[in-house]
């Protein structure tokens, strides 16, 4: 059963990413502020719900949520800074975007950047333990997934309708065979001898 708070009077946001161990594409993150009395029944990790499940919620968290925001921070800007850096911008540009400013986050993993003037918390494995981080790994998740859907239509051969650019076995022997497009984090040692296909 997940929390449907960690302090009862606090404007908490939960924070959560999706994508920080994906091949290729942009690391995204949402922040989402949910009602005290927010329930619904298949509210839970996004890892845990099918995709379906995940597009079911979607509306209704952003439809239901006190605020809600997005960040994307694309596979340049990762290679520039780095995987963790860049998941941590992400955050903090969703939050960025929240119309009602929090007095607490909630973090999903063990590190964080402190946000400017407000505190936050890190939980391990939060997105199965509040509802406002699940709520936010349900909105990283499927903004993700949208965006690799977008760009599979660009190189289908990578199958990322179907993998959303994480590493699967598929996804390697697609890139052994055609090397790396300009999505692929080039900052990510993908292949022993990795190749760039320049379009």
């Amino acid at each position: 059963m997940l929390a449907a708070y960690h302090k009862k009077n606090e404007i908490e946001a939960g924070c959560d990413e999706a994508g920080r161990g994906c091949y290729a594409g942009p690391v995204v993150a949402a922040a989402v502020i949910l009602p005290k009395n927010f329930k619904h029944p298949l509210l839970n990790d996004s890892k845990k719900l099918s995709a379906s499940q995940r597009e079911t919620l979607r509306p209704i968290i952003e439809e239901k949520a006190i605020a809600w925001g997005i960040g994307v921070i694309d596979h340049e800007e990762i290679d520039r800074i780095n995987i963790l850096k860049a998941s941590f911008k992400a955050m903090h540009s969703a939050i960025d975007k929240l119309d009602t400013k929090p007095s607490l986050l909630l973090i999903d993993g063990n590190r964080f950047v402190p946000y400017p003037h407000i505190p936050h918390q890190c939980f391990v494995k939060g997105d199965g333990r509040y509802a406002s981080i699940a709520a936010a790994s349900i909105l990283a998740k499927t903004y993700r997934d949208q965006l690799m859907q977008a760009l599979h239509t660009e190189f289908p051969q990578y199958g990322w309708d179907r993998n959303k650019g994480y590493g699967t076995a598929a996804h390697r022997k697609a890139i052994d065979i055609n090397g790396l497009c300009r999505y692929h984090r080039k900052s990510f040692r993908l292949l022993p001898q990795q190749g760039k296909l320049d379009y």
